[in-house]
């Protein structure tokens, strides 16, 4: 409510009268000119209106009711004790779909992008090595993070759409003992799923931390921190969990806590320090203020944790499982055969389909969406223009939306003239 000068002393006492005339025109400080406003981008735009689409990429997936309807409730404070309640939820939550036991899980605020530069930020001192597994784009930017902060970058390299094999690490590991090997679970811009196997003892018998981007994968394949020995892995809100973007499970091994307790400088950042950020979640048995968290994104996240819970994670890989089966059943008799020659190579929950020799692969997505509101990608990195991209993912991984993906794949290549009308 805007009062009048001469209606504040019906409300307050003489000296903030005369503070508050002492000003040019409402809150403004004295001597601060108050022009007239500028309307020219005043805009009554209306509520929001937003379209209906089935996200069938590479991500974001389409968000589970539940979920949404946990962001509508009420904002609490970022230090309330029944926040901070919810934010335990989440780290319990966390270690069963890291499948941890570690007391070192949280959401960092922000996509995985953030999740993938605190994971940097974090156990990379200047000078020291990082091996790299780059078989696609999210190695590449790996590598970009990691010169930035001073690292000493090696990067492993495999053709896209391969990944790498036991004797690769072996042979690099003995060779460059880095301070940390880093590894794509499920490298979305190829389509490739990395295997884990072993790889944890190895990278341990050199001293070597493993960090595991599982943000594409995380939820929709089998992954099992301790058991694996992966001492960090960040992941995304938005693909298997059935979330909006906007926060970045996160987790570290006790050895990794050391690695970065044992710091000789901090790190070179101070929005994605994983010690303010972790005194903030607890780790240090009190709560420091380090950022307002993401009130109603965490509680997404919450949600998102117990849906996971509830449907339990064999069930959950094994729902991925077969609607990957379902939709490769569907595009085999259509003639498409994945980018990854191996199949022990191909990830499920991002899948990666050749574009046919003489297809106009934009064109067929385009019409994905303008004929059957579905979203479907092309290529990314390495990738662009060779295949393309479909995710089957949380609560997108249906036999219903599996269904409608096909169908918009044969009526797209179709009216390209490249597969009969009757097929």
């Amino acid at each position: 409510t805007f009062y009048p000068n001469d209606a504040l002393s019906l409300f307050y006492p003489s000296k903030f009268r005369r503070f508050y005339s002492s000003m040019s025109r409402y809150a403004a400080r004295p001597g601060e000119e108050v022009p007239p406003i500028d309307e020219a981008h005043r805009k009554v735009l209306g509520p929001i209106e937003v379209p209906q689409r089935i996200l069938m990429g590479p991500g974001p997936s389409n968000a589970h009711p539940r979920i949404l309807n946990a962001q509508s409730l009420p904002l609490l404070g970022h230090m309330h004790p029944p926040f901070l309640k919810i934010m335990d939820d989440i780290q319990e939550g966390l270690r069963y779909l890291f499948q941890t036991n570690s007391k070192y899980t949280l959401l960092i605020s922000g996509t995985g992008h953030n999740g993938m530069e605190a994971s940097i930020a974090n156990l990379i001192e200047p000078g020291e090595t990082i091996l790299i597994g780059t078989n696609g784009i999210w190695g590449e930017r790996v590598a970009t993070m990691a010169e930035r902060y001073g690292a000493n970058v090696v990067q492993m390299k495999v053709a896209p759409g391969g990944s790498f094999s036991q004797e690769d690490f072996k042979k690099s590991l003995a060779e460059h003992k880095p301070a940390v090997l880093f590894l794509v679970q499920g490298e979305s811009s190829t389509g490739v799923h990395q295997s884990l196997a072993g790889v944890g003892d190895l990278c341990h018998e050199h001293g070597t931390l493993l960090v595991v981007d599982s943000v594409a994968s995380l939820g929709g394949v089998p992954f099992f921190a301790d058991k694996w020995g992966v001492d960090c892995s960040y992941s995304g809100s938005q693909k298997c969990l059935s979330a909006p973007p906007g926060a970045a499970p996160f987790m570290l091994s006790e050895r990794a806590f050391q690695k970065v307790q044992n710091r000789k400088v901090p790190p070179q950042t101070y929005a994605l320090d994983i010690n303010l950020i972790g005194d903030y979640w607890g780790w240090f048995n009190k709560r420091f203020y380090h950022h307002t968290g993401p009130i109603s994104t965490f509680y997404a996240l919450r949600e998102a944790l117990t849906l996971v819970a509830e449907e339990g994670l064999e069930n959950m890989w094994k729902r991925h499982q077969d609607m990957a089966t379902q939709l490769w059943e569907g595009l085999s008799k259509l003639g498409l055969e994945p980018y990854p020659a191996k199949e022990e190579d191909r990830i499920i929950t991002v899948n990666t389909v050749k574009v046919p020799e003489g297809v106009d692969w934009a064109a067929l997505i385009k019409n994905a969406m303008d004929t059957y509101s579905v979203e479907l990608s092309g290529g990314l990195g390495p990738s662009v223009g060779k295949v393309w991209r479909v995710g089957v993912m949380g609560y997108n991984a249906r036999p219903q939306n599996i269904e409608l993906v096909i169908a918009a794949f044969r009526d797209g290549l179709q009216k390209q003239g490249k597969l009969p009308l009757s097929q």
